[in-house]
């Protein structure tokens, strides 16, 4: 990791100041709604299109969104305090099964937690893990937009709070969030609360097994849909820690299973010498870059590849910053290629590759388990829990390296990835609803060595909250093959 640690803390100050600002916009989104349609629920669901997709009851018109997007208008244009207060844990039980907020009385007596922060904006009271600004004035940019049968709530994007970003409706994504949601209600969890309560009842294997069936469900499906479509190369994309390594071993066991024989590729051994490696902004070597990989060669073996004939491959050694020969491969008449990079959806990485026998996949962990009504739960906090297990476990790097170079990650994703996702022709949801429950016993102790003094402090307090919110379950019931197993050890598969 060659992340500038100066640069890589400035930007963590941006990320919390920038949750801080979504936090205020959900609480004054939350009381708007509450004003105009007081016996619907609102519900912030997941991140999408650059904001936050939201439901209030079982559908809104747009003349309802209208009404809710002038209401906060008026609220920040009031510049109204946001107060905060400790409570008890029976306090603030008593004071939200007061204001019939159920979601947060199942939270509360079902986490150790017992002081709690209440925040309040004119009449209402709610929590949030990220604390929200002082007062409404502060959060100027947001719009509204309809996607039914909810809304996105859009917000700047955190590099720059001084525009906002265009709104674009993501389908796709919304589509395997929804088949998540059906997941959640197969397992009856939709939020932090109903989780612990699940293994408080000693539930929790149960919730392991049936979450890495559904997992299996779909690989099987992804795996029959190749073999129908007669598709030749799979292209398998996905940001940092989505499990793009596990997800393709498993696809790779089904296509046996379906009589295919697959052979799987990395794009990272197309990577150029160091000498002809392109360099970012401040000088250093960017290997997030499209102009990082030697796309000609990478085109041209993989036509010949599928022309039957034997290709020399090349091995990257990163510590030479050279290419090396590889194994030679031949594809059998019966054969498939699963090629895995985070330029694999990018259509100018394989352009000479016909479409007709491509099939691109999106892999992330798309998180839909909340931790109540108005706390979703990060996809990229998931991803970057899995990447402290992994890094600072069986990658030698300490924890502070890793909190310093998130940024950086998410940066090079937003650039590379997220653009291109809408292009896939399918998605996997590598999310598991009890990893956060697992994750809590490697994480917990690795991110609490990041003392008070260090400028890291903030950020590694924000991921202690959220894992102490869990009640922890043990890894012996994760499965050898589970794309947990990828950032935990104990995995059957050779990585």
């Amino acid at each position: 990791m060659s992340e500038d640690p100066k640069k890589g803390i400035q930007d963590l100050k941006k990320l919390n100041l920038w949750r801080r600002y979504q936090s205020t916009l959900s609480f004054i989104l939350f009381v708007a709604a509450k004003r105009l349609f007081p016996k619907k629920k609102l519900r912030i669901e997941h991140s999408m299109s650059k904001g936050f997709y939201c439901t209030l009851g079982k559908k809104v018109s747009q003349a309802q969104i209208k009404k809710i997007e002038r209401e906060i208008l008026r609220i920040i244009d009031n510049d109204f305090p946001i107060r905060s207060k400790m409570y008890t844990k029976k306090n603030a039980i008593k004071l939200f099964r007061k204001i019939k907020l159920k979601d947060k009385v199942t939270l509360l007596k079902n986490i150790r937690k017992q002081r709690i922060i209440v925040c309040s904006l004119l009449d209402y009271h709610d929590m949030y893990m990220m604390h929200p600004l002082e007062s409404t004035g502060k959060v100027h940019l947001f719009y509204l937009r309809k996607f039914s049968p909810g809304f996105v709530l859009v917000f700047p994007m955190w590099q720059d709070y001084r525009k906002l970003p265009e709104y674009v409706p993501q389908p796709r994504l919304a589509r395997i969030f929804n088949e998540y949601e059906g997941w959640a209600q197969i397992l009856g969890i939709s939020d932090v609360g109903q989780l612990n309560q699940a293994i408080k009842g000693g539930n929790g294997p149960e919730i392991v097994k049936i979450s890495e069936a559904l997992h299996e469900k779909k690989i099987v499906y992804i795996a029959d849909r190749i073999v129908k479509e007669y598709k030749k190369i799979i292209l398998i994309a996905g940001p940092s820690s989505a499990g793009k390594t596990t997800f393709t071993k498993r696809l790779a066991i089904q296509l046996l299973v379906n009589g295919m024989i697959p052979r799987i590729i990395s794009a990272d051994n197309y990577f150029l010498p160091h000498s002809k490696t392109p360099r970012d902004e401040f000088g250093r070597l960017d290997f997030e870059s499209i102009n990082a990989v030697d796309i000609a060669l990478l085109n041209d073996h993989l036509l010949k590849i599928i022309q039957g004939k034997k290709v020399q491959m090349p091995k990257f050694n990163f510590h030479t910053g050279r290419r090396n020969k590889g194994e030679k491969l031949v594809l059998p008449a019966d054969g498939v290629i699963l090629l895995e990079g985070i330029h694999c959806l990018n259509e100018k990485f394989t352009y000479e590759i016909p479409k007709s026998i491509k099939f691109k996949i999106y892999i992330s962990a798309l998180t839909q388990l909340n931790i109540d009504n108005h706390n979703r739960i990060s996809t990229t906090d998931n991803r970057m829990l899995r990447r402290i297990s992994r890094d600072t476990y069986f990658r030698g790097y300490k924890i502070r390296g890793v909190l310093q170079h998130w940024s950086s990650v998410r940066g090079g994703e937003e650039k590379n990835i997220y653009p291109h996702q809408e292009e896939a022709d399918e998605m996997f949801n590598s999310a598991l609803m009890y990893e956060p429950a697992i994750l809590k016993k490697f994480c917990l102790p690795i991110i609490k060595r990041v003392k008070k003094k260090q400028p890291e402090y903030e950020e590694a307090k924000r991921l202690c909250d959220f894992l102490e919110l869990f009640y922890e379950l043990h890894e012996r019931d994760v499965p050898s093959n589970s794309i947990l197993r990828e950032f935990i050890g104990g995995s059957s598969f050779v990585y």
